[in-house]
């Protein structure tokens, strides 16, 4: 039997992110993306222009729906949410699927900074969407924001499981931060508090970045957890993923917004067992 995933994100027709990589990712690990769309974009908001239509006032209605339809998921996995409202929404989602693993990939911002929409009342209702979840993805900034501590580009790997242990205290059992940059190296750092156990996984950083690398990356592990690989085996498969792909995408002279070619290497996922 397939799992299903419930993946709560927008949808955005251009620029590789949020259910546009979702969607095929997990197909390619062999479980059933159930769409939760928050917002149809016509271009993710890393472009000069886009429109946005929020649905807001819809995902009440589409999860009521599928309640009555008895449709039970294995995973819930959360993504960019545009408001306080869609934020309580998902909390009550997650509250109607007690079965359901939840990862949250916590959505706010990056370089030391809020993006654009975001601010600290958000960031604090996001941080009881964190509570209620298994899994939680943030990369450094995120993680920052969520602990309240100040960021900075020159975090050692032990201040980093600081930051995954505050995380942690919160509720979630694992995190995992992205992107912490410790000299010429990108590493990715997860923590299992049920273990105590901790492990980092670090590839050479080569100073490109493209929209949606970090949706990949949570949408891998929520494939690879659904269908019970463990949280280290899942970090290093969608860190060797990510990694290939910017690898092959920087070869060519491209819009960063346009995202990575990860389209060309799904066989790799495929594969897996």
């Amino acid at each position: 039997m397939i799992k299903k995933v419930a993946a709560i994100n927008d949808m955005s027709g251009i620029g590789k992110c949020s259910l546009t990589v979702a969607i095929p990712i997990l197909s390619a690990l062999k479980t059933q993306c159930c769409p939760y769309p928050t917002a149809i974009l016509s271009s993710q908001t890393g472009y000069p222009k886009f429109t946005y239509l929020d649905l807001t006032s819809q995902m009440d209605e589409y999860g009521k729906t599928w309640k009555e339809l008895n449709v039970n998921f294995d995973t819930i996995y959360s993504g960019f949410l545009g408001s306080i409202d869609q934020i309580d929404m998902v909390c009550e989602f997650i509250e109607n699927n007690k079965g359901a693993y939840v990862i949250v990939d916590p959505v706010m911002g990056d370089g030391g900074d809020y993006y654009q929409t975001f601010n600290d009342n958000i960031c604090n209702k996001i941080k009881d969407l964190v509570k209620i979840s298994d899994l939680v993805t943030p990369n450094l900034t995120e993680a920052c924001l969520l602990t309240g501590n100040k960021y900075h580009t020159n975090y050692t790997i032990e201040e980093a499981l600081d930051l995954a242990k505050e995380i942690s205290n919160l509720g979630p059992k694992k995190i995992v931060i992205t992107g912490i940059i410790v000299g010429d190296e990108i590493v990715n750092l997860g923590y299992d508090r049920d273990k105590d156990e901790s492990f980092s996984y670090s590839l050479k950083y080569n100073n490109k970045s493209y929209s949606g690398t970090g949706d990949i990356f949570t949408s891998i592990m929520a494939g690879l957890i659904t269908n019970d690989h463990s949280l280290e085996d899942s970090i290093k498969i969608a860190s060797d993923f990510i990694f290939k792909c910017i690898e092959y995408t920087g070869k060519y002279d491209i819009d960063p917004n346009d995202g990575v070619f990860f389209e060309l290497f799904l066989n790799d996922l495929t594969s897996i067992n």
